[in-house]
């Protein structure tokens, strides 16, 4: 579905969000507030104010915490009030998300994180949510004490409060950060370093990231593209001796720090201190904004002020970016989104299927923001496999891009 021209807002269920103006595709159902959204290859959940989840699309492992596998958002009645929220637990609520490639989690109001669906795909078969009983109280607690939690492709990372990052999962390439390629169901710190405590995570495909509360970057995992940023396509963590103190920060150039940091398929994006971003990795779709396939990262000379931040327009700066599978997101200080990189679904959100950012003339004033609907604005963006959704000024959600197993929640 290209949804750029006639994005209808996603309904959650009756309450407090006033509905875009119609536009003639408005999925039933009266839109709720959103606190906060997060997509996933192809499913997506939402928080909600009272710290309830919904979650809708792919539910073929229970990713959608229903007791289930039938999936939502892809035919009609499913959405609105009929789409019920994930049971946490007794008197549990959530305070935060992130969806996987087959899984969701949630750290619920104790701080404990709890997570459905197929966990760590590649290395295990179990799955949690596709049938009756296993949600609610049934959930057993991967971590206590989470403060920020990050799924990948079939890896998991959480923040705990004293500022250290925990992984499990799969570990081909080194992406738990372990100095092995030993998976593990059992979540491990990592050693980012003497004295270095972390204050964001992110999981992409095969690498891992974490902000530290320096404002440098560390990543490790796989490197064969440059998604680590450190001028080599070696790996990282997959050999002892190479985390910790032995782990060089991303040169993100002279004087810079990051704000935030983004994990995607094959590469990585970090918005900078003042405000600009910077992307590294695979570039085959653009997905690096330089107006050109050639990747970044990977050779020496590639990083630091060589690294030509992404144009976003004249005098535009970005307050959050999100990357997804091959394509980025970014939400602007002018509260527009712009998204740039692979277009085979539409998850651009510009009515076409044509790439940005993978040749001249494409990016900066060229770039046309995501038509949101009249008098719109976001507030927060999320990115998927090939969706993006974009929580809106009026609390609604809004989301395009592929939709095949009903991830964007429009009933079709």
């Amino acid at each position: 579905m290209l949804a750029a021209l006639a994005l209808a807002t996603v309904a959650l269920g009756p309450g407090v969000g006033t509905p875009a103006a119609a536009d003639g595709n408005e999925a039933p159902g009266a839109p709720l507030a959103a606190r906060s959204l997060a997509a996933g290859a192809q499913h997506t959940c939402a928080l909600l104010p009272a710290g309830t989840v919904k979650c809708w699309g792919l539910n073929h492992v229970g990713q959608l915490g229903q007791g289930d596998t039938a999936n939502r958002g892809d035919g009609p009645g499913e959405m609105g009030a009929a789409l019920l929220t994930v049971d946490l637990g007794t008197g549990r609520t959530a305070t935060a998300l992130s969806t996987g490639r087959l899984s969701s989690c949630a750290i619920r109001d104790d701080q404990s994180l709890v997570c459905w669906g197929r966990l760590y795909p590649d290395i295990s078969s179990v799955s949690i949510g596709d049938a009756p009983g296993e949600m609610g109280d049934a959930l057993a607690p991967v971590l206590q004490d989470v403060t920020a939690v990050t799924a990948g492709d079939s890896h998991v990372c959480a923040l705990r409060d004293d500022g250290t990052v925990w992984c499990a999962g799969h570990n081909a390439n080194g992406k738990l950060g372990r100095g092995n390629q030993t998976h593990s169901l059992t979540m491990a710190p990592v050693d980012l370093g003497a004295g270095q405590t972390a204050t964001a995570v992110t999981a992409g495909v095969n690498h891992t990231c974490a902000l530290l509360a320096t404002g440098a970057v560390k990543c490790w995992g796989q490197g064969n593209l440059g998604q680590l940023g450190l001028g080599a396509n070696d790996n990282r963590g997959d050999a002892p001796g190479e985390m910790g103190d032995a782990l060089p920060p991303v040169d993100l150039g002279t004087g810079r720090t990051a704000l935030a940091v983004s994990a995607g398929g094959f590469a990585t994006c970090a918005l900078l201190d003042d405000h600009s971003v910077k992307c590294w990795g695979n570039n085959t779709a653009g997905v690096l904004g330089q107006g050109d396939t050639d990747h970044r990262g990977d050779g020496p000379g590639e990083m630091g002020d060589a690294l030509l931040p992404v144009a976003l327009g004249t005098g535009r700066t970005a307050r959050t970016i999100s990357l997804g599978s091959d394509h980025a997101c970014a939400l602007l200080d002018d509260d527009t989104v712009r998204c740039w990189g692979s277009n085979v679904e539409g998850q651009l959100g510009l009515g076409d299927t044509d790439r940005r950012g993978d040749g001249p003339g494409e990016m900066g004033d060229d770039l046309p923001p995501v038509d949101l609907g009249t008098g719109r604005t976001a507030v927060a963006l999320t990115t998927g496999h090939n969706h993006s959704c974009a929580f809106l000024d009026d609390g609604t959600a809004r989301c395009w891009g592929g939709n095949g197993a009903g991830q964007l929640g429009l009933g079709d």
